[in-house]
């Protein structure tokens, strides 16, 4: 059987891009066979902006996630496997998918009832992966934005919030 990741990874890419956030990857650096600019990494993870107008010719494939990115204005190829990818996640609002490390020759998708969760590269569980990720933001960032254009907190939760009598729209959480 195959993988859920790539089609999970493909679904919250889509669903971030509907909404009109900005879709972040966070990737193991560390993973073999991922092709990535030096220098951007912080303790083995790299935060990417993926969202159409930072990337050209993304590709979100079973295997590998790849595109051409602008790193300090120089273009650069990219290319990281499905497996090195830890978490796909709004940059505005932080809704979107943490995956734990599968095992190498892993191909499952997920956990039989009863086992417990793998952890990752030096013991992280997934809210781990989300501080991380935080703490990375704009370090992997490809597309500049001064802080006046930001979103405050207080916006983000209010656009939020559901209208009376009009059904709002399921958002994805992580789960600690």
């Amino acid at each position: 059987m195959t993988s859920t990741r790539p089609y999970l990874i493909r679904a919250i890419h889509e669903w971030i891009i509907d909404n009109g956030w900005t879709p972040y990857l966070l990737a193991d650096a560390d993973e073999g066979g991922a092709l990535l600019p030096g220098g951007y990494a912080q303790d083995g993870k790299i935060v990417l902006n993926v969202s159409y107008n930072a990337t050209k010719h993304l590709a979100l494939g079973n295997e590998k996630v790849t595109f051409t990115g602008r790193f300090n204005g120089v273009s650069m190829p990219v290319s990281i496997p499905t497996d090195a990818v830890l978490a796909v996640y709004a940059k505005e609002t932080g809704a979107g998918m943490a995956f734990h490390e599968e095992p190498q020759g892993d191909d499952r998708g997920g956990l039989l009832q009863g086992e417990e969760r793998p952890r990752g590269k030096e013991g992280r569980e997934s809210g781990e992966v989300e501080e991380v990720a935080k703490s990375l933001e704009n370090e992997g960032s490809t597309e500049e934005r001064p802080e006046r254009d930001k979103p405050g907190k207080e916006e983000i939760l209010s656009s939020k919030l559901p209208t009376p009598g009009k059904p709002s729209r399921p958002t994805l959480r992580i789960v600690k």
